[in-house]
């Protein structure tokens, strides 16, 4: 193999042929990375990493969630019926099967699995924005896919197409790439907000009718339950001090035992 200069940029690289011969410098082909040593373009092959994976979770829990709160908020009757049961089921299976159809169209087509060449850096995500002036005379684009397949996992799901409807593909992969650095805190933030508009909808807001209808009311139960596991979910993303999952119960706890004190009716009318 001939000696090749070493590419501009970070993301330009060369293909190497199957007589051996290398291209010129450009951009590497789908589910490809440049290697910064050699600058030719290798095949990613790595299998992605646990954050990857929990990443992927998150990006299908999320419709899941909002398909649950619009079931819920749209329906007339406040209590769990055969009919609201049959629909949280349903689109608890369209995600699912959602999920498992988009793993079997990315890379490597029609095996579960998926190869990842792992996101190193920030700028992976937006290649576009590096591609490099050689002696500040033409541009060489060298625009790819640097990161894993998970955007393309969210915007290939079927079962989503009323939330890729909703914006354009090209702001949703934005959001995504974004959301993968800070989808443990959404996760905890997401949790803690929607704990407290599930309280602060209840008629009456005295600390032992709400502690006595969490215990007691079927529907209650499960949307408290589903609070504290998208809590749990975002403490277990961040890797690192699991002994926090004992403090998941806390926001309940604490929004049923300090409403009182934030109570309109309890503080006299200034006038």
């Amino acid at each position: 193999m001939e000696d090749y200069d070493p590419c501009p940029g970070l993301y330009c690289g060369r293909v190497l042929s199957y007589n051996g011969s290398l291209s010129d410098c450009g951009e590497c082909p789908r589910g490809f990375r440049v290697n910064s040593t050699t600058s030719i373009c290798v095949e990613c092959t790595d299998s992605p990493n646990t954050y990857d994976f929990l990443y992927i979770t998150f990006i299908c829990i999320l419709p899941l969630i909002m398909h649950w709160y619009f079931i819920d908020a749209c329906s007339k009757e406040r209590t769990f019926s055969k009919n609201q049961i049959i629909l949280h089921i349903s689109a608890f299976f369209e995600v699912v099967i959602s999920a498992v159809i988009s793993v079997f169209l990315i890379e490597p087509i029609g095996v579960f699995y998926i190869n990842s060449c792992g996101v190193k850096r920030f700028s992976d995500w937006y290649t576009l924005f590096y591609n490099p002036t050689p002696n500040y005379e033409e541009k060489l684009y060298c625009t790819t896919e640097a990161a894993n397949d998970c955007p393309d996992i969210l915007l290939s799901m079927p079962g989503n197409d009323d939330a890729n409807k909703a914006a354009s593909e090209q702001t949703i992969s934005k959001i995504w790439k974004i959301c993968y650095y800070a989808f443990p805190y959404l996760s905890i933030i997401m949790s803690m907000i929607s704990n407290a508009c599930h309280f602060a909808v209840k008629h009456d807001q005295k600390a032992k009718a709400l502690l006595k209808s969490s215990v007691t009311e079927f529907r209650n139960i499960l949307v408290i339950i589903g609070h504290w596991l998208l809590l749990a979910f975002g403490i277990l993303s961040l890797g690192q001090d699991y002994w926090l999952l004992i403090f998941v119960p806390s926001p309940s706890l604490f929004y049923i035992m300090t409403v009182q004190y934030t109570d309109p009716s309890e503080f006299p009318d200034s006038n």
